[in-house]
């Protein structure tokens, strides 16, 4: 503990640098960081590494040292990129993790300033209020009606009030009611608290260091591409035993040494083309890349595997106001029962908070000031008490001594603020007449009363047990956002429902539901209605109702209950305290970014940083985006790697000699510098499918790689090693003395077709060309096309072709390659356009 209390002025930056270095980070546990050498030892560790290392090894045995030199500058080649790309990755998640990092205000420097929580340190002057998760433990220095919730810690439900330690009475008590524990939280009021303990010395961190050390689970991708690259080493291994076992009978004229080294050669380049080590590259940055581009677009991952489940959601819970409103509150209407309209502003004004933070008392004061009540008139008398505003009663009320009388003054919700009105049937007609006409025009509706006790004595205890009069109504409007309707509209084309969550009541929402053209708008179940059905009744309700009324936070996890047994996926906005558990049990949490608490924004998947419906809907679309390219990228990689895995199979079967087969292992390590690229770059790339929100959600029990992509994969992994391979035995029998020539053209048929292949399977739905044209301002897919063309150009055309065991292609030869390449690959456009004319067809039918 710091001996000497820090000045209200706070911490300097230079004392608070200096106790950094002294007392370390305010984190449980220090990140570990892995070395560069643990990283190139984890890469080389893969098994497609261990195969090029054999293959290295077996050149130098075979006396062939320049072949093992150029197999292990490739190897050398292939784990730069993936060093590389493992640095931008890693670059990538830090980037995301310190940008939805906690943040807390402290005092430095004399100035309010916002840190992140781990750069706390003992002696910081902290801030802490409604929503926020206590960082780090701490002597509460004042307080204003602050309550911190410490079940975490002690177990106890009950919340703590919290005392300024000046105030507080000597107690042998280990929970102390003047100090903050880190890891608990404010469930309401504000205070000012000297940060005592940090990290693994706070009461939290001596029992949480387990609980941060805790591993994480693979995803369920990665679970599937887990289990498809065992699967192929499985077949790998077996296929790999059976080529070296034929290989090895086919050459009786070789010394069994070299029988014995070419058979293990032919065996591993089998090995090395069956084996597609590109999937978990294409996972980590597919997934990370697009969660930083989701970032860029104001939506902040939090939980990479969220990205996963993005487009799947069948199910948008969103809050009205702030998210499918402009959360931009003005008094559009005022009506007095006895008609004294300045009694009611007066009064109404002095039921806000004096330091009023919601949208909703910002703008009743706006209003209040501009009829002549300014703040200093409502605000100079003495606040006696107050009563708390709660989700239950959806009512408060301040107790003032104003202008020599005392004054409760009352405002909330009309159903709760009428029940405790003196009202006779008559006025209570026109009362519920008026509520009905300003809700209908969309107006939030809020209740005004007052009562007058004689003496402080008279006061009630509770807000229940006033007896109001009540002054009149205010009705306050909150304009949808522009591009909300056009928003419902993708949305429902692309099968996605969407509910509306709101403590409004259920008219002033449904107006609202109809003028952004919501579906079901007129099905609405309130709050009360809610807590009176079953789970069952619930069910069956939430498969036609899209506006929930009047709803206090727990409900809200009871919705989400109701729609995930009903089989959708859930995603689901929150911003209060009590949202947190809702958010959680969703299956895509969305905690606001501008408006959202501390604790929800923890518990949420994806922060939403300008809290705007539209970015909730884009976020969707990019999901929907990242696993439609993920599965293009695993397909693409089954495709090209059947012509090289089939060719290293069948030409040894075929008894063709080692030394004139189309591939040798360093011709699949040069094909893996071609594949790795156009994976994790090129394809990572490719912007959305035009109609990607006119499909429904996709299930999300769907395997990755389904039959039908899988076929698609298969067929045309067939007909380019059946153009390729068919080059090369061509070649192979018009020229048997030279199998440096078949070899390259056979090769280049498979490094070109690439290129073709990229482009014809950017799109399930357009054609190459149009793909072209998206992507034709795109430098990087400009830049590994050319790449490409030109490596070709540079291993058939310089010294390096010897090196390699290839010829130069005369120009001809080329231009037929190049014309083999784009036939074995463009063919699939004629299958797109008999889809493209089939569904015409069931159109005009």
């Amino acid at each position: 503990m710091i001996e000497n209390s820090t000045s209200p002025m706070g911490l300097t930056t230079k004392e608070a640098s200096l106790r950094q270095e002294q007392f370390g980070k305010n984190e449980l546990a220090p990140q570990k960081k892995e070395s560069f050498f643990h990283k190139v030892l984890h890469i080389i560790s893969e098994p497609m590494f261990v195969l090029l290392l054999v293959a290295a090894a077996i050149y130098f045995i075979l006396g062939e040292p320049r072949d093992g030199a150029i197999m292990l500058i490739f190897v050398i080649g292939i784990i730069s990129i993936d060093v590389i790309q493992e640095w931008k990755t890693d670059k990538t998640l830090n980037a995301l993790k310190d940008l939805s990092a906690p943040h807390i205000k402290v005092i430095r420097d004399g100035q309010e300033v916002t840190i992140a929580s781990v750069d706390l340190v003992p002696g910081d002057l902290m801030m802490i209020y409604e929503g926020v998760k206590i960082p780090a433990d701490g002597i509460v220095i004042r307080c204003n009606d602050c309550c911190v919730d410490e079940s975490s810690l002690t177990g106890e439900a009950e919340g703590v009030w919290k005392i300024a330690t000046e105030n507080v009475e000597p107690s042998t008590d280990h929970w102390r009611k003047d100090y903050c524990y880190g890891g608990t939280l404010v469930t309401q009021g504000t205070a000012l608290v000297e940060i005592d303990k940090i990290g693994p010395s706070t009461e939290y961190g001596k029992i949480g260091i387990d609980v941060a050390s805790a591993p994480d689970e693979p995803t369920p991708l990665q679970k599937q591409t887990g289990s498809l690259v065992k699967l192929c080493a499985g077949l790998a291994a077996v296929l790999c035993a059976l080529v070296g076992v034929v290989t090895y009978i086919n050459i009786p004229d070789h010394a069994l040494g070299d029988r014995l080294t070419e058979s293990i050669l032919s065996g591993i380049t089998l090995a090395m083309a069956m084996i597609p080590e590109e999937f978990p590259v294409i996972l980590t940055v597919f997934l990370s890349m697009g969660a930083w581009r989701l970032a860029k677009k104001k939506s902040l991952v939090r939980k990479l595997p969220s990205v996963e489940t993005l487009g799947a959601v069948s199910v948008l819970c969103v809050d009205k106001t702030g998210t499918i409103t402009m959360n931009q509150m003005t008094v559009q209407d005022t009506w007095a029962l006895d008609g004294d309209v300045d009694t009611l502003c007066e009064t109404m004004g002095l039921g806000c908070e004096t330091d009023a933070y919601d949208p909703m008392e910002k703008a009743m004061l706006n209003h209040c000031d501009k009829s002549g009540f300014s703040r200093d008139h409502l605000f100079g008398g003495e606040l006696i008490t107050e009563y708390a505003f709660t989700n239950e009663l959806k009512m408060m009320g301040h107790v003032w001594f104003h202008d020599d009388e005392i004054i409760i003054a009352a405002k909330g919700s009309p159903e709760r603020i009428l029940t405790i009105s003196d009202l006779s049937p008559d006025q209570r007609a026109i009362v519920d007449a008026k509520i009905l006409a300003m809700s209908e025009q969309g107006l939030r509706v809020i209740a005004v009363g007052l009562m007058k006790p004689q003496t402080k004595a008279d006061i009630p205890q509770n807000i229940e047990d006033c007896q109001l009069t009540l002054c009149g109504l205010v009705g306050l409007a909150d304009p949808p956002r522009e591009s909300v309707k056009k928003d419902i509209a993708m949305c429902n084309q692309a099968g996605i429902r969407v509910v509306m969550i709101t403590g409004d009541n259920g008219i002033t929402a449904a107006s609202i539901a109809k003028k952004i053209g919501m579906p079901h708008s007129d099905h609405i179940i309130t709050g009360d209605m809610l807590s009176e059905m079953t789970d069952e009744e619930l069910r069956e309700k939430v498969k036609d109702v899209s506006i929930f009324s009047r709803v206090v936070p727990e409900h809200k996890m009871r919705i989400v209950k109701a729609f995930k047994e009903n089989g959708e996926i859930v995603a689901m906005t929150g911003d209060g305290v009590n949202d947190a558990p809702a958010l959680k049990y969703a299956d895509i949490g969305i905690a606001m970014g501008k408006r959202g608490s501390e604790v929800s924004r923890e518990a949420a998947d994806l922060i939403l940083m300008d809290d705007n419906f539209s970015t909730i809907v884009d976020t969707v679309q990019d999901g929907r985006r990242i696993f439609d390219n993920i599965r293009k990228a695993v397909g693409y990689v089954f495709t090209i790697h059947i012509p090289i895995a089939f060719a290293a199979l069948l030409a040894p079967l075929m008894g063709i000699s080692p030394g004139s087969l189309l591939l040798l292992p360093l011709h699949v390590v040069l094909l893996e510098l071609i594949i790795d690229p156009t994976c994790s770059i090129v394809l990572e790339r490719q912007p959305a499918e035009t109609d990607i929100m006119e499909r429904p959600p996709r299930n999300p029990k769907e395997k990755l790689l389904n039959a039908k992509i899988l076929l698609k994969s298969v067929t045309q992994g067939v007909v380019l090693f059946a153009a390729s391979f068919g080059t090369y035995l061509y070649m192979l029998g018009q020229h048997p003395d030279n199998p440096e020539l078949a070899r390259t053209m056979g090769f280049a048929v498979i490094m070109l077709a690439n290129l073709f292949l990229v482009q014809v399977n950017s799109s399930d739905h357009d054609f190459a060309f149009q793909s072209m044209k998206r992507l034709a301002k795109d430098k990087v897919m400009w830049i590994v096309n050319i790449g490409t063309v030109a490596g070709l150009f540079i291993i058939l055309y310089t010294p390096l072709n010897a090196f390699l065991k290839f010829a130069p292609l005369t120009v001809s030869q080329f231009l037929i390659v190049f014309a083999i390449a784009g036939i074995s690959v463009l063919w699939y456009e004629l299958v797109k356009l008999i889809k493209i004319l089939k569904k015409s067809d069931q159109v005009s039918i």
